[in-house]
């Protein structure tokens, strides 16, 4: 069994692996940097360390949308850094067979999915599972720790 928190970014559900989160923080608004990519939305101060904002709607080129009492921070490793994710709602901790992953879904190779790691089946409806660490290219890790190296 593989264990996988999913939220919610519109009318889909999301999941990544368990282990890949370190905690859950209601939201709050990043400080602003120069300069950084519209889907980095800032830093945030958590207990004394610079993580970096990443909204993940603009992140997948989904429409923005204004931030509610149920949108919150994700705190996660993406290739040993520490980052943030900012989701529309946390809905909870699932656990899938091998069986129930199928594989993601072919497209031309024009469209990126290389972050999507599977489509979790459980009750007749799919989850996106997705590969954290392929959110973000070298070049962009490599500029976000920069940037906060720098802040």
């Amino acid at each position: 069994m593989l264990q996988y928190v999913t939220f919610l970014l519109g009318k889909e559900t999301y999941g990544i692996p368990i282990l890949k989160l370190s905690e859950i923080i209601a939201y709050q608004k990043p400080t602003c940097l120069p300069n950084l990519p519209p889907y980095i939305k800032g830093v945030l101060n958590l207990r004394g360390r610079v993580i970096p904002v990443i909204d993940l709607r603009e992140r997948f080129h989904m429409d923005s949308k204004n931030y509610d009492q149920q949108t919150v921070i994700m705190i996660i490793d993406i290739n040993g850094m520490t980052m943030s994710l900012i989701v529309d709602g946390v809905s909870d901790v699932v656990s899938l067979h091998v069986s129930d992953i199928k594989p993601k879904p072919y497209f031309s190779s024009s469209i990126k999915t290389d972050f999507i790691e599977g489509m979790g089946l459980q009750d007749d409806r799919f989850i996106i599972l997705l590969n954290v660490d392929k959110f973000l290219s070298d070049y962009e890790l490599l500029e976000i720790h920069k940037m906060t190296n720098a802040a």
